[in-house]
């Protein structure tokens, strides 16, 4: 859009001097078939469209694909990037509404488990990004695999993402419950997808807090719901976004709404978050499980 195009030019190019670093978003779910993706997908356009500068990570590593929902065909992937044949900005895909995107391999085992060498070469490659970008999307995959756990304990904010299925609901907690045991997480946002009125979303965060309350020290703030109609399954067989083809939809409605609460949320000052830092704390963790001695941060893990 023309108009989110101008926005960005007055944004002006990020600099860390002012103090100004980009939040780093992680958006998980504890099962598959909830719509993570596709909440993705539609918050980075809708994000773009309101000047935010984004690049979204397809951080399933083996079986991304973000792409797809996109409608992009990339030419290079995070392979080529952890096997050193292509750079970053090589890799680095142009998305509609100027989304950029971190495209994932698919299909390769090999990225199932990323080595610290590998963690190295996208710690150095990312840090050169800080400075041109304002929001970090991470697309995590489904489930509590240790990747999904690296990628969301070092981002600012975890927005979980449930339906109203009871299966949904009892790995959404899942994913809370370890995140929380294993890493002290004790802060997510919950958004519930595919609901159909605010009555049904309110209801899924009721017994997700209550389960919560009861048998976990965690706080879930409920970020609203994005309803289940039928442009949203219209838009994916195009493989484009909801909010850049059908923008009156309900759903396009609900996910601009989001993206206009994100772009409020205060940027913390502490260094969770921090694009480097995010990648430094991979290699602390993985030091930790070798018996090394921790780059960052020993108290966290």
């Amino acid at each position: 859009m023309d108009q989110a195009k101008t926005l960005r030019d007055q944004a002006g190019p990020l600099s860390l001097a002012e103090g100004r670093r980009p939040k780093v978003i992680a958006v998980t779910s504890g099962k598959g078939g909830v719509g993570k993706t596709n909440v993705v997908v539609n918050l980075a356009v809708a994000l773009s469209n309101l000047g935010q500068r984004l690049l979204v990570l397809d951080a399933d590593i083996a079986l991304g694909n973000i792409d797809v929902l996109f409608g992009i065909v990339p030419k290079y992937t995070l392979e080529h990037l952890l096997l050193g044949q292509k750079s970053l900005q090589e890799v680095i895909s142009q998305g509609p509404c100027g989304v950029q995107i971190l495209p994932a391999g698919s299909g390769s085992a090999d990225l199932a488990h990323l080595t610290p060498e590998q963690k190295l070469i996208l710690l150095t490659e990312l840090d050169r990004l800080e400075q041109e970008i304002d929001i970090f999307l991470i697309d995590t995959a489904a489930g509590i695999s240790s990747n999904v756990l690296y990628f969301s304990t070092v981002a600012q904010e975890i927005i979980v993402v449930a339906s109203p299925e009871p299966t949904s609901l009892t790995d959404a907690y899942a994913v809370m419950k370890v995140l929380s045991k294993r890493h002290g997480e004790k802060r997510f946002k919950l958004l519930v997808n595919l609901a159909r009125d605010e009555n049904e979303g309110r209801e899924v965060y009721r017994k997700l807090s209550l389960a919560a309350e009861r048998f976990l020290d965690i706080a879930i703030d409920y970020i609203g719901f994005i309803p289940h109609d039928d442009y949203l399954r219209m838009a994916v067989s195009q493989q484009k976004s909801v909010v850049e083809i059908y923008p009156k939809a309900k759903s396009s409605v609900g996910f601009t709404g989001l993206a206009q609460k994100m772009i409020q949320w205060p940027a913390s000052s502490a260094p969770k978050g921090n694009v480097q830092f995010l990648w430094r704390k991979i290699l602390s963790q993985d030091s930790e499980m070798l018996g090394h001695a921790p780059l960052s941060e020993p108290g966290r893990a």
